[in-house]
C-alpha cells in the first residue's frame, strides 16, 4: 500500500454504482474513500492522476484508452500486490486480460466481478450485498428476470449516479421503496414518450444504422431504447447509436448492437488520441471531438460499417464450393 486513501473509480450505469457501493462497503471501516463515477473518456486521467498522487486505487467497470496508461499501470504493478483492475468487458478481457493487476471475467457484470473476488479473499460482511449485485448482474447481461433493475436504471437518471450511490452507501438493500418505486414508475412512463420520438425523428428508413441526434433522449435512456429497438422492431437496423455532447464539448456516443457490430466499430474508429471509445461486442461507446457535427459522426459511423461488411463478405469460390458443384 502506498497510502491510506483509496480511489475508487467506476462507472455511471448500475452496474458501476453498484461496484463502487460493494468497493464502500468493503473498506469504509478501514481506509478513506473517494469515489470518482466517470466514462471511458475521463478514466485515463484519474488513473494517471491517482498515480501520480501516490494513491491507492481500484478501477471497476470500465478501462482505460490509452495505451501510455496501460504502460504506467505495467510499471505502477508491484508482483505480490492484489490487482487493482476488475472488469468485463470483452475489448478488455481481450486485450488485457492476462495482466496481473487485472481480473476480467465477461460471465458476469463487473460488481460481480469484484465481489466474487472479494469472497473468494474471504472478505467481511460480503454476503448482505449479494441481491444489489445479482440486480447490477440482471440489468447489464439483460437477463430481464427482475423487472425492478429498470426502475433502478431510471432513478439513475433521474437523481444522478452520486444521488444513488449516497442511498446504497447508507442502505445497500436494493428492494425500492414506496416514493422510489412511485418515482421510476412515472420516469419509465415519461421515457417511453421519449422512446416515441426518438424512433419516429429516425424514420422507417434506417437501415443497418438508427442514428440518434442529441436532444431526445436523456443520459441512460440508452440501454433501454437499444433493446427496444434491436429486440421488439420487426426490421431491426445492425446498429443503434445515440449521440450526446458533453459538457466538455465533445460528442459521446453511445452504441448497441445484437451482432458484435457495435464493438466492431469501436474497434476500427477508435484510435485512442482523437477518437477513443471502448465497451462490450454489443455495448460500447466512442467519443468524438467537438469539431464532428451529427452528420459526421453519423457518416462515419455508417463509412465503419461498409468497411466491415466488406471485410466480412465470402471472396471468391472456394474449394468447398468446387466440392459441393463437382460430380
Amino acid at each position: 500500500m502506498v497510502s491510506s486513501l483509496l480511489h475508487v473509480i467506476s462507472h455511471t450505469d448500475l452496474d458501476g454504482i453498484a461496484a463502487a457501493a460493494v468497493a464502500w462497503h468493503r473498506w469504509r471501516g478501514e481506509r478513506p474513500l473517494k469515489v470518482s463515477l466517470a466514462g471511458y473518456g475521463a478514466v485515463d486521467g484519474l488513473i494517471l492522476e491517482s498515480i501520480s498522487a501516490g494513491q491507492d486505487f481500484l478501477v471497476v467497470d470500465l478501462f482505460c484508452q490509452d495505451s501510455r496508461t496501460v504502460d504506467a499501470l505495467d510499471r505502477h504493478y508491484s508482483e505480490g500486490e492484489d490487482p487493482f483492475v476488475f472488469d468485463h468487458h470483452e475489448t478488455t478481457a481481450a486485450r488485457y486480460g492476462g495482466r496481473p493487476w487485472a481480473v476480467v471475467d465477461t460471465a458476469f457484470c463487473a460488481a460481480k466481478v469484484y465481489y466474487r473476488w472479494l469472497l473468494g479473499r474471504g472478505a467481511p460482511g460480503m454476503e448482505r450485498l449479494s441481491p444489489l449485485v445479482e440486480l447490477a448482474n440482471d440489468r447489464d447481461l439483460w437477463i430481464n428476470e427482475n423487472p425492478d433493475s429498470r426502475l433502478w436504471q431510471a432513478l439513475i437518471t433521474l437523481c444522478g449516479p452520486y444521488s444513488l450511490l449516497a442511498r446504497l452507501a447508507e442502505n445497500p438493500d436494493p428492494s425500492l421503496a414506496p416514493h422510489e418505486r412511485a418515482a421510476g414508475e412515472i420516469f419509465v412512463e415519461k421515457q417511453e414518450k421519449r422512446f416515441s420520438l426518438a424512433v419516429e425523428k429516425m424514420g422507417k428508413g434506417s437501415g443497418d444504422l438508427a442514428f440518434v441526434e442529441p436532444g431526445i433522449l436523456e443520459f441512460g435512456d440508452v440501454s433501454d431504447f437499444g433493446g427496444l429497438v434491436l429486440d421488439r422492431m420487426a426490421e431491426p437496423p445492425l446498429l443503434v447509436a445515440v449521440a450526446a455532447k458533453r459538457f466538455s464539448g465533445e460528442w459521446a456516443v453511445s452504441l448497441r448492437s445484437r451482432s458484435e457490430m457495435a464493438g466492431k466499430v469501436v474497434g476500427m474508429l477508435r484510435d485512442g488520441k482523437k477518437v477513443r471509445g471502448g465497451g462490450h461486442d454489443d455495448s460500447a461507446a466512442l467519443y468524438f471531438p467537438p469539431s464532428y457535427s451529427p452528420d459526421q459522426i453519423r457518416t462515419t459511423l455508417q463509412a465503419a460499417m461498409r468497411t466491415i461488411r466488406d471485410q466480412e463478405r465470402p471472396t471468391g469460390v472456394t474449394l468447398g464450393d468446387l466440392f459441393k458443384t463437382g460430380g
